[in-house]
């Protein structure tokens, strides 16, 4: 294995986590992130590692893609499709974001009308090539966007395309042949699934992004080579697993939920390391709350993803839900005179008022602060050292438009982050008819830690954990990835006109393709193929996907199938259809090349009880408590303490409210609540 180094790309911290075989350790650092170029930060970070040890491995995550998209700074796209339906992306769907709301305004695409083109050729869903593509009328189409000096990437989709693919991939030759700098993505090599908005949107997504990810992942390879002492370079997509920079650069839009995904890889981890099945993510930074769940061992995925109201991007990815709610988040008093906190940020710079960075509004951290949770002299470690006064102040401003105390204002702006918060993790449990007292909550990010406890009690989770090194989380999740290829293609059948050949065809096509794409990455070992067909009963609108435990479709087999549909509705929707004809709509098949992981290193076992460092007070719901301060880096296997607690680390603070049990396991997590006590 040598030494893998996993590195997450932020908004304003670059952070790394490197593993060493040969020693059987590991380090974290962090370095400052640079916006427009993640290659920056992640060259100046390698550069501050302790250890000379050559890095055999490198994978890293970056929200460059997400970024260009939320921020509208993406290339000037070309839009090229079947005569008659050039205003899909414009037209979407019939919903609203708000059926009563006579003020709401459609998202915009990613692309202009102007910028829209259209081809003869025509392709039906069953009957297959309706109208053959007009040649010399695409080559006219292409020679006119070669032409326009403000195009910059041409995305292409045709009707009814993932039946046929012949026409999008002559049209494919055709761009690269009249318009060689112009970079142009394909439905079929995207999104081979029908519903033509959700492909087309996705196509101009990748299309959107496609230039500017390119060129700083090339610039970001060859700074990196230039340094001589790094081995394999990979980025992390949405799915969790890892893609070559080259495979990256062809399909950009895969990276569009990269940067989060590291937590809840890590998090699997920790599940299985710790012995539990079921277990929530809660990944608190600056800005921003990303939850997720682990279910009986798994990450949950999806395609139902939209980067606004109405503009889709259907790519397999892990299904994390964020909102805006972070430390940053600014508590502001709304026209009723209520107090509210968010979803607005101080961000980085200025930050919250605590930073000294000229950040005069009150925001989470400041009333952290206020309360006593945050000791200003220990933030991040005592390399960035906080104002308490300022942060006093700020609150005070608050407290004085309330006409409360200030310790009682801090203390209600954090209960409402942590009502904001409780409601992200209702999106992903009760929402999903998941039970909140079969979970474990884990928290990290910088933030996570300090408010773990509070949300257990506010969201009835009986058991949290806080990993090593919670603000470096991510990037510790990125060391224990695999390599992973997510493939999907309609196949729509009913279970009265099953045609067993074509489905074991179209599974065999995709299992050959997952694993010739692994093989262009160099992997051919450890290998893994999961199958699933997305089935509903007809008439439905929506999906349920449904595990294959088999290589080939059977009449022996097709029978378990249908009954193995019939649970799964009932476990989702508590009722099921026996007999009801049955719709299926996409197979997929997922290859995964399992990578070797580190041996982490365990904590010497506890000889004495824990001893805190120092004493303060802390302001609680129940009041204020004279709270013992431990670090964490003093503890050992087996130590245990029961509430109200600090436990201060280098880049955070766990938060014990009075009465809850805590433990540290064999490898340094700290457990709390009813998992501490077994």
């Amino acid at each position: 294995m040598g030494r893998i180094l996993g590195i997450d790309v932020g908004g304003t911290f670059t952070d790394f986590v490197a593993y060493s075989a040969e020693h059987h350790a590991l380090e974290v650092w962090k370095t400052l992130s640079t916006p427009g170029d993640p290659g920056d930060g992640i060259v100046a970070g390698l550069a501050q590692s302790k250890s000379r040890e050559a890095v055999d491995h490198l994978r890293f995550g970056t929200t460059i893609a997400t970024n260009a998209i939320l921020e509208r700074k993406g290339a000037t796209v070309a839009f090229v499709t079947t005569r008659g339906f050039r205003d899909v992306p414009f037209i979407q769907r019939g919903k609203r974001k708000s059926h009563y709301d006579i003020t709401w305004v459609k998202s915009k695409p990613l692309v202009k009308r102007r910028h829209c083109y259209e081809v003869d050729e025509r392709i039906t869903p069953r009957e297959g090539i309706y109208r053959p593509l007009d040649v010399a009328q695409a080559r006219a189409v292409a020679r006119e966007i070669a032409a326009d000096p403000e195009i910059e990437a041409v995305a292409i989709c045709l009707l009814c395309s993932y039946v046929i693919p012949d026409h999008e991939r002559r049209l494919q030759e055709i761009f690269a042949e009249l318009c060689p700098g112009k970079p142009v993505s394909i439905s079929y090599e995207l999104l081979p699934k029908w519903k033509e908005h959700e492909r087309s949107s996705t196509t101009i997504a990748d299309a959107y992004v496609k230039p500017l990810v390119a060129a700083n992942l090339a610039r970001l390879e060859q700074r990196v080579r230039e340094r001589g002492d790094v081995g394999k370079v990979v980025v992390i997509k949405s799915n969790g697993g890892e893609l070559t920079l080259a495979a990256a650069q062809k399909a950009p839009i895969q990276l569009s939920l990269s940067g989060p995904t590291g937590g809840v890889v890590g998090a699997r981890h920790i599940a299985r390391l710790v012995g539990i099945d079921h277990l929530v993510t809660f990944d608190m930074g600056g800005t921003s709350t990303d939850v997720a769940t682990i279910v009986n061992g798994r990450e949950s995925f999806t395609t139902s993803f939209e980067i606004e109201f109405g503009i889709p991007i259907q790519i397999p990815m892990l299904d994390i839900r964020t909102m805006g709610a972070g430390g940053g988040s600014i508590a502001w008093i709304d026209k009723g005179g209520l107090l509210q906190v968010g979803p607005h940020s101080a961000g980085a710079k200025p930050g919250p008022a605590c930073y000294g960075q000229g950040g005069q509004e009150a925001c989470a951290t400041d009333a952290n602060v206020v309360l006593g949770r945050i000791n200003p002299r220990n933030f991040l470690g005592g390399a960035m050292l906080l104002d308490g006064e300022a942060a006093r102040a700020a609150v005070g401003r608050i407290a004085g438009r309330l006409g409360i105390g200030v310790e009682d204002t801090a203390l209600g702006i954090v209960q409402i982050a942590n009502n904001n918060m409780v409601g992200a993790l209702r999106m992903v449990l009760t929402e999903r008819g998941l039970d909140p007292r079969d979970f474990t909550l884990l928290g990290f990010g910088g933030a996570g830690p300090v408010h773990v406890c509070d949300l257990m009690h506010l969201a009835s989770i009986p058991s949290g954990i806080v990993p090593n090194h919670p603000g470096h989380f991510s990037a510790f999740g990125f060391i224990m990835t695999d390599a992973r290829v997510d493939l999907e293609r309609t196949a729509q059948m009913t279970s009265k006109a099953f045609r067993t050949e074509y489905a074991n065809g179209v599974m065999r096509d995709l299992g050959e393709e997952a694993l010739a794409a692994l093989a262009a990455q160099g992997h051919t070992a450890n290998l893994e193929i999961h199958r699933s067909i997305e089935m509903r009963y007809f008439g439905q609108n929506h999906e349920l996907d449904v595990p294959v435990d088999f290589a080939e479709l059977t009449p022996e087999n097709i029978a378990a199938l249908w009954a193995k549909f019939h649970a799964a509705h009932r476990a989702r929707y508590n009722f099921d259809i026996p007999g009801e004809t049955i719709e299926l709509i996409s197979i997929k098949v997922t290859a995964v090349a399992v990578t070797p992981k580190p041996d982490l290193p365990r904590l010497a076992r506890a000889e004495g009880p824990a001893v805190p460092g120092d004493t303060r007070p802390v302001v609680f719901d129940e009041g204020v408590h004279a709270t013992p301060v431990y670090q964490r880096g003093e503890f050992r296997a087996g130590h245990t303490l029961t509430g109200p607690a600090l436990i201060e680390e280098p880049a955070s603070v766990t938060v014990v409210r009075p009465g809850y049990p805590a433990r540290i396991d064999d490898y340094g997590n700290i457990l709390i609540g009813k998992i501490a006590a077994t």
